[in-house]
């Protein structure tokens, strides 16, 4: 029986710089048959294990299609992203799961397809927007809205650019302080909503970034007419041990790292932390 507290040794097999804090890690698991095993999806994340600094949950950041790696991207906020972050390709590291449950994708083709993320809230959206744009033609339409302090903050800028040039897909950006160079959008994320053209009776919004972020677009997406069920988030920066023992992640009657962290705003509304 596999012991659900006993990480499973991974090497380090890319490093990306994305911006002055966040880095992308590309992962793989070193046993052939735990590597065949690790199935995810968009949504779902892993407990990461730096030896000698300590373990900690992030969300699988790439489509699982076609490839028997995985992204992390991680941002550099305490010992153990700190120790992560001087670790080059080559260097190993531990990984438990994948955990939690997963952005809904069957149950939304034939929809218009909203994807909304701010700063690093971009990182769970992006195996879905790739999923999604995968197979294009299931959908009713894409838009994908990302916003960041600064230009210098914007990740994944080389696929940015990509999804801007898409055909059949709506990529618009924005910043909270513009830069020398800079000719887009300045406000936050919500912002950009007013641009967008969307039949809501027919579309369904992925959100995720900061809490305040997600506060007000959830705010902004109701007033624009989408239904509860129709806003789809992930409350991921509460989890710790991620199988539900160490009830740090508890939300009134809901384990965020069990029963989510993929979450509709109507279940959010039942949880104490989002009653209005």
């Amino acid at each position: 029986m596999n012991n659900p507290y006993l990480p499973k040794l991974a090497t380090i097999q890319k490093v990306k710089v994305e911006t002055y804090d966040t880095t992308t890690f590309t992962l793989r698991l070193d046993d052939s048959g735990e590597r065949k095993a690790f199935e995810y999806r968009p949504g779902q994340f892993v407990e990461l294990s730096v030896f000698g600094a300590g373990e900690a949950p992030f969300c699988i950041s790439s489509s699982a299609h076609g490839r028997d790696d995985f992204d992390l991207s991680v941002r550099k906020v305490g010992r153990v992203t700190g120790v992560l972050h001087e670790m080059g390709e080559g260097g190993q590291v531990g990984i438990r799961g994948p955990l939690g449950n997963c952005f809904p994708f069957e149950e939304v083709k034939g929809k218009h397809i909203l994807f909304v993320g701010g700063g690093i809230g971009l990182f769970p959206l992006r195996p879905q927007i790739q999923d999604v744009y995968r197979e294009r033609a299931q959908f009713a339409s894409v838009t994908v809205l990302y916003g960041a302090r600064t230009p210098e903050d914007l990740v994944y800028q080389d696929e940015l650019e990509q999804w801007q040039q898409q055909e059949g897909m709506t990529c618009l950006l924005t910043v909270d302080t513009a830069a020398d160079g800079w000719s887009g959008n300045v406000g936050v994320v919500g912002s950009l909503l007013p641009k967008v053209s969307i039949d809501v009776s027919n579309a369904v919004a992925f959100v995720c970034g900061p809490p305040i972020m997600i506060r007000f677009v959830v705010q902004d997406l109701s007033g624009m007419g989408f239904g509860d069920d129709a806003i789809i988030t992930t409350l991921e920066r509460h989890m710790r041990c991620g199988i539900g023992k160490c009830n740090h992640c508890m939300i009134g009657d809901k384990w965020v790292c069990k029963d989510g962290p993929v979450f509709s705003y109507r279940e959010m509304r039942a949880m104490a932390e989002f009653e209005e």
